[in-house]
């Protein structure tokens, strides 16, 4: 118990992260807030509280919009932080040190996993207060609270337990990051297939976002005890396969690399020469490309893609067999596959350069006589040509939506050339923040966290709307303080070492204009959802792109100064 407290001790101290740990709590509790006055807003703009009963209804309302956002950043935040806690140890090859050390094999694992564990749970503690006050409004018993904390507790403890396991199995922060991130999308898949096929208990009890709403139902306990069940027992059987692999899966790693390296010495001593490879003329691309640059198990990375893909296909093709198509559950199929792929692609391209940096290749890459422009798009096409399936397989979903009648060739070209923008977008942003960020956990937090903050922000915003329905003109005020913040958290996160105009008008002009979008296609306008997003994330990608060349010296360090 010693040890294993010693191992929880170097992963909440050792790191210097309690002053991030602080500041996440404050902008999380600051956010829910801001949720909390906006929904009161709109409501109070729109119509009259002057009974108990609208209070009430109120108040169930907002907690309905509360729920869903922090099951989902819970499990995002439990993955994230569990994945880095383990990969980054692997990236700088510390775990060596670790597994020669007294530790167990159960106290290493148990160790990292607690230390992961008990920051999500400082932030779902911190949003106690906040739920609490929600409550007052009525329309919600402190049971219901109490269930809707402990569902969420328990999915993200199931989720972290997953996650530390694929650490431990995988030898890159990207396919841990990337499998976990397809592993959730499949649990959603999966639960929802439960629920249309077996009725809404089976939906409950493996659907997380079924569960909260049946914790939040009255008299939801019997529904949420299969729940529970689920998740321990995905932690037991996950947190038992990675104690008893976890030696193994690192040593053979270690011996493969160990063997690698003395064949090749083996074969220079008795030839006395290498036998040489064609580079391509841009290096960078030449390796992201032709070596294993992303680790050895990308093919069971495409394998976990290929089956979320074959997933989202089923849904297309069962609401295609319809007699009307349903377009709201075509998107239920299609948006958790097209969320995992813009993950991906982030995390494939932060860890790119973060990797370099912690295995001390990124030092030769800089001396040597490599241009910024030959770096920044060696990486980016290197990114998208490795991640080949996640991106053309989804826009070749846009055409077969098109085929089967579920889409018209009009939005399915605004859907395909839409989704092109955002996963260009999704990869230059991941190139910037490793670059931006000497610290690993910083760049890959600020790659995904702005990932999920803008495509999580415009789902709750649209539940907003569509909850306390009200004109544009009314709505527009509340938004107003969401966006500024919003504005203000992306300048914050995007221009750490280099800030820059470009960085600046485009932090600002992104929250606005998805709010724009958003509102364009609730309204149906769906060639200004389309312009609007060309438009926003085209020129965020330039502002980023930009001044990840121009200011390339001064992001890696290679000056101190600006010119």
């Amino acid at each position: 118990m010693m040890i294993l407290g010693a191992v929880y001790e170097r992963e909440m101290k050792v790191a210097p992260r309690s002053r991030g740990l602080f500041v996440a709590r404050a902008v999380y509790c600051g956010a829910l807030l801001g949720i909390v006055a906006t929904c009161w807003l709109v409501v109070t703009g729109s119509q009259t509280v002057a009974t108990v009963g609208d209070a009430a209804r109120f108040g169930a309302t907002l907690m309905r919009i509360l729920a869903p956002l922090q099951l989902v950043l819970a499990m995002l935040a439990a993955a994230l932080t569990t994945v880095l806690a383990v990969g980054v140890e692997k990236d700088r090859r510390t775990l060596e040190l670790l597994l020669v050390t007294r530790l167990s094999d159960a106290q290493l694992v148990l160790g990292k996993l607690a230390g992961s564990l008990l920051r999500v749970l400082l932030l779902l503690f911190a949003a106690v207060p906040i739920f609490a006050l929600a409550g007052l409004f009525g329309g919600v018993e402190p049971a219901q609270l109490g269930r809707l904390f402990l569902a969420t507790t328990a999915a993200a403890v199931a989720t972290a337990s997953v996650a530390n396991t694929v650490a431990f199995w995988k030898d890159t922060t990207f396919q841990a990051l990337a499998i976990t991130a397809f592993v959730l999308a499949a649990w959603t898949a999966a639960g929802e297939a439960a629920a249309a096929q077996f009725g809404a208990a089976a939906g409950a009890a493996a659907s997380p976002a079924r569960a909260i709403f049946a914790a939040l139902a009255p008299g939801g306990g019997p529904m949420l005890a299969p729940f529970l069940g689920v998740c321990g027992g995905v932690f037991a059987a996950s947190t038992g396969v990675a104690v008893a692999a976890m030696r193994r899966w690192n040593t053979a790693q270690e011996v493969r690399r160990r063997g690698a390296a003395d064949a090749a010495g083996a074969r220079s001593s008795r030839r006395g020469w290498f036998a040489s490879r064609d580079v391509w003329p841009n290096p960078v691309l030449w390796r992201e490309v032709c070596t294993r640059a992303h680790g050895r198990a990308m093919p069971v990375v495409r394998l976990a893609w290929l089956l979320l893909f074959a997933v989202a296909v089923a849904g297309v093709a069962a609401e295609a067999r319809a007699a009307r198509p349903d377009r709201l559950a075509t998107a239920v199929a299609v948006v958790p596959m097209a969320l995992a792929s813009l993950l991906a692609v982030t995390a494939m391209a932060v860890t790119s350069v973060t990797t370099e940096r912690d295995r001390g290749t990124f030092d030769l890459l800089l001396v040597s006589d490599l241009e910024p422009a030959e770096f920044v798009w060696g990486k980016l096409w290197g990114v998208l040509l490795a991640a080949r399936e996640i991106v053309l397989l989804p826009l070749a979903l846009c055409g077969a939506l098109v085929a089967v009648g579920v889409a018209t060739p009009e939005h399915g070209l605004y859907l395909a050339v839409g989704l092109a923008v955002l996963l260009f977008f999704a990869a230059v942003l991941g190139l910037y923040a490793g670059l931006s960020h000497p610290v690993s956990r910083q760049a890959i937090a600020v790659a995904l966290g702005t990932v999920a903050f803008l495509f999580v922000g415009v789902a709750t915003a649209m539940r907003i709307m569509v909850a306390f329905g009200a004109s544009f003109e009314l709505q527009l005020a509340p938004f107003l303080a969401v966006i500024v913040g919003g504005a203000i958290g992306l300048y914050a996160a995007l221009s750490a070492r280099n800030p820059s105009p470009a960085v600046g008008w485009a932090s600002a002009l992104l929250p606005a204009l998805t709010f724009v979008a958003m509102t364009g296609f609730l309204q149906g306008s769906t060639l200004q959802v389309f312009l609007v997003v060309c438009v926003a994330y085209g020129f965020a990608t330039l502002a980023l792109l930009v001044p990840a060349i121009g200011a390339f010296d001064l992001l890696t360090g290679r000056t101190t100064t600006g010119t």
